[in-house]
């Protein structure tokens, strides 16, 4: 009779508060402690069983295994992701919803929001030019809220853009606050689901013409598997879902400054723009600076794996941050080394930043390749065309703090143009 092995039990009754004082090493640290890769807490009262690893992720993403239908909190989907998305769906549904999406982010699709974004950050270093300094992470954020709506066509005055990015900014902050950053982030999230139900619904009266190919023309019109016309509540959450996770783009711009600060050693690789050294550079600030902490699933049914029974409905984490910096995976993984994406492999479940598998099928996030160019433009447009300096300022980010970021958002002053 084959003797399970008995799972790594973290003491004491609930960890949500270590999970909170903690924050992107929480998993990790147990990980590290304990000698394992898989053990069982209590997070918010819930038992919840904590994994990471390649072979981990494999598991987690089989939908024969795990849904994701309720398991993404109600704190998390009122603020970051909007209640019943994509994110949460399973099955058919979520596939059909999924090709939706990815007929959106076409590589003709890409390529024109790439153009949009370095149309605007080149519009934008005109004014840097006359001003004293400038943060960043807001010049960042504006300029793909600006780009992203105009890509999508959602009409957008100069004189909203600020506004508008302050509030799927707080949406992003709010995910991981308790208190008046989640309730910033839900009135915002319920102020841009206002605002993007009344452009679709006017697209639908035809009050408002857009171009037939754009995202907000295929959202407004498009039809479920039964035949219907998407909901208008959820047709402006998803298109909220395009849109918000473009100008999450921002932090990793924020983070890639931060990187051409830090590691000085890469700038002759830089200058120039070759864009295999771009691609590894990106990937590279991907994998190191802290972005996504977890994610999560429910067990769709009993199971076995690694002589671990999963019961049917325990909620289960899957450690992002942690197989970023996991020496089973990475060589020297605190360090920075850009060179190690040279070697082409196949990465699908070991580096999933923006979720794991085939983003055609499962849960990937379709807007990966748009990140990755949006990351490889802003990293040319630093180091290539303009010069500039960075003052004394607060550049550390909190590892307890979800999202993080650099705390001074990373200044940058006498901006001059090459």
């Amino acid at each position: 009779m084959e003797v399970k092995e008995r799972i790594v039990q973290d003491k004491g009754l609930d960890h949500t508060l270590k999970l909170l004082e903690e924050g992107y090493p929480f998993i990790k640290n147990r990980m590290d402690l304990y000698k394992c890769n898989m053990f069982e807490t209590h997070i918010m009262g819930k038992k919840t069983v904590c994994i990471s690893g390649e072979e981990a992720c494999k598991i987690f993403y089989d939908e024969d295994l795990f849904q994701r239908k309720g398991a993404m909190p109600k704190r998390i989907q009122k603020t970051l992701l909007g209640v019943n998305a994509i994110q949460g769906m399973d099955n058919k549904a979520h596939k059909q919803r999924k090709l939706f999406f990815m007929s959106l982010m076409t590589e003709d699709h890409q390529k024109k929001l790439g153009e949009l974004f370095e149309n605007e950050m080149e519009a934008s270093a005109d004014r840097w030019t006359n001003t004293e300094e400038i943060i960043l992470f807001r010049e960042a954020r504006n300029i793909l809220c600006k780009a992203a709506c105009f890509w999508t066509g959602v009409p957008l005055p100069e004189s909203d853009v600020e506004s508008r990015a302050d509030d799927f900014c707080a949406m992003i902050d709010g995910f991981g606050g308790v208190g008046p950053r989640y309730w910033k982030g839900k009135a915002a999230r319920n102020r841009t689901e206002a605002w993007i139900e009344a452009i679709i619904e006017d697209v639908r009266q035809g009050k408002l013409t857009v171009k037939a190919d754009s995202p907000l023309h295929q959202m407004a019109f498009h039809r479920e598997p039964d035949g219907s016309q998407m909901e208008l509540q959820m047709a402006a959450k998803e298109l909220i879902n395009v849109i918000r996770p473009i100008v999450a783009i921002s932090t990793y711009i924020t983070f890639t400054a931060l990187a051409i600060y830090e590691h000085p050693e890469c700038h002759d690789e830089l200058v120039g723009g070759d864009n295999k050294y771009f691609e590894m550079f990106v990937q590279e600030v991907r994998r190191y600076y802290p972005f996504t902490p977890f994610v999560g699933a429910e067990v769709r049914k009993d199971f076995n794996w690694n002589q671990y029974e999963f019961k049917k409905g325990v909620l289960v984490l899957l450690d992002v941050y942690g197989m970023n910096h996991d020496s089973k995976i990475w060589n020297s993984p605190d360090e920075f080394q850009p060179k190690r994406f040279e070697e082409q492999k196949n990465r699908t479940f070991s580096f999933i930043p923006q979720g794991g598998g085939d983003p055609g099928k499962g849960h990937r996030c379709p807007g990966e390749g748009i990140t990755i160019e949006i990351m490889k433009a802003s990293l040319n447009f630093l180091v290539n065309k303009i010069d500039f300096e960075v003052p004394d300022q607060d550049l550390r980010y909190s590892l307890s703090r979800f999202p993080t970021l650099p705390e001074s958002g990373f200044i940058m002053k006498n901006i001059r143009k090459k």
